[in-house]
C-alpha cells in the first residue's frame, strides 16, 4: 500500500502541474488570438481549476470506477465550500459582491438541486441512484447556456473596450511563441492524462487494501487533492484582498464540476450513486450551497470568521462521519 500511496501523491502532483501548464499555454494562445483577458479568465482559467477533476473522473468513468468519479465530483464541491471558503473566511472575512449574491449563488443552488434530483431519479424513471447519459447531456446543455450568458454579459457590458483589449493583447504571434505555448498546452494535457490514470489506479488499490469503499477515497483524499488549485487560488486572492476572486473561484468551480465534469463523465458512462451514503452526499453538497445565501447577505454582505469556522467544522465532522460510518 506504501507504493500505491506514493503513486497517488505522484498522480495528484501531475494533475496539479499539468493543469497549471495547460492553463498557461492556453491563456497565452488565447491572448495571441486577441481574446480579451476577462474572457480568458471566465473560460480558460475557470476550466483549468476544474481540469484535475475532469481528468481523473473521465478516466474513472472510462475504466468503470464510477464510485471514484462520484466521490470526487461531489466531494470536491463539498470541500470547496466547507474547507476552502471556511479556511479563507477564517483568515479574512470575505466581502461578497452583489452579482455573486444575485446570480452566481442562486445558479449554484439551482444546479445542486438539479443534480440531487437527477441522482435520486425522483421523476421519469422507477430506478434510483444513477446519473445516466440523458442526465449527462442535460448537464452539458445547461453548461452551454451558463457559459453563453456569462460571456455574453461580459461582451454586452464591455463592448466598447473589447476591441481595444484584443488589440493590446494581440502581440507575440511569432512562430517561436506559438510553438512554446503549444508545447505547454500539450505537456499539461499529457500530465493531466497520466496523473489521472495514476491517481485512479492508486486510489482503487488503496481502497481495496484498506477495505474502504471507493466512494470514501473519492470523497476525501482524491477530492481534497483535486481541490488544491481552488484552495491555492482562493488563499492567494484572500491575502491580496481580492475577495471576488476567492469566492467566485469556488462557486464557478462548483458549477463547472456539476455541469461540465459530471455531464461529460455521465455521457461517457452512467455513474451510479452509491447505495451507502450517496444520496446523503448529494444532500450535504446542496445544503452547503444553500448556506451560502444567508451567510452572504448578513453581516454587511460578508462571510465572517465565525461563519467560516462553522463551514469548516461541518466539513470536518461530515468527513469523519462518512469515514467511520
Amino acid at each position: 500500500m506504501l507504493l500505491d500511496s506514493v503513486l497517488l501523491v505522484l498522480g495528484l502532483g501531475l494533475l496539479l502541474s499539468g493543469g497549471n501548464f495547460l492553463v498557461t499555454g492556453a491563456s497565452a494562445l488565447a491572448r495571441n488570438l486577441g481574446v480579451p483577458p476577462l474572457v480568458i479568465g471566465l473560460t480558460v482559467v475557470a476550466f483549468g481549476t476544474s481540469a484535475p477533476e475532469l481528468s481523473i473522473n473521465l478516466l474513472g468513468a472510462i475504466q468503470g470506477n464510477g464510485a471514484i468519479s462520484f466521490g470526487n465530483i461531489i466531494g470536491s464541491n463539498i470541500a470547496n465550500i466547507g474547507l476552502i471558503l471556511g479556511v479563507t473566511a477564517l483568515i479574512r472575512p470575505l466581502v461578497i459582491e452583489s452579482v455573486i449574491i444575485s446570480r452566481e449563488i442562486p445558479m449554484l443552488i439551482l444546479v445542486s438541486v438539479i443534480a440531487m434530483i437527477a441522482g435520486n431519479d425522483l421523476f421519469l424513471r422507477s430506478s434510483t441512484g444513477m446519473f445516466d447519459r440523458s442526465d449527462g447531456l442535460i448537464f452539458l446543455m445547461l453548461f452551454g447556456v451558463f457559459m453563453y450568458y456569462t460571456i455574453g454579459d461580459v461582451v454586452k457590458k464591455r463592448r466598447d473596450t473589447l476591441v481595444e483589449e484584443a488589440e493590446a493583447f494581440a502581440g507575440g504571434k511569432g512562430l517561436r511563441d506559438t510553438v512554446m505555448n503549444l508545447a505547454l498546452f500539450g505537456g499539461g494535457l499529457a500530465g493531466l492524462i497520466l496523473g489521472g490514470k495514476l491517481s485512479v489506479d492508486a486510489a482503487v488499490a488503496i481502497a481495496a487494501a484498506m477495505q474502504v469503499p471507493e466512494v470514501i477515497i473519492g470523497l476525501t483524499v482524491v477530492a481534497i487533492g483535486t481541490s488544491l488549485p481552488e484552495l491555492a487560488t482562493s488563499l492567494v486572492a484572500t491575502f491580496q484582498g481580492k475577495n471576488d476572486i476567492a469566492v467566485g473561484n469556488v462557486i464557478g468551480s462548483n458549477i463547472f464540476n456539476l455541469l461540465l465534469v459530471n455531464g461529460l463523465c455521465s455521457a461517457v458512462r452512467p455513474i451510479a450513486v452509491p447505495l451507502q451514503g450517496g444520496l446523503v452526499d448529494l444532500f450535504m453538497m446542496t445544503l452547503l450551497a444553500f448556506f451560502l445565501l444567508p451567510m452572504s447577505i448578513t453581516d454587511g454582505r460578508k462571510i465572517v470568521r465565525w461563519e467560516g469556522a462553522v463551514l469548516l467544522l461541518i466539513y470536518l465532522a461530515y468527513n469523519v462521519w462518512r469515514v467511520l460510518g
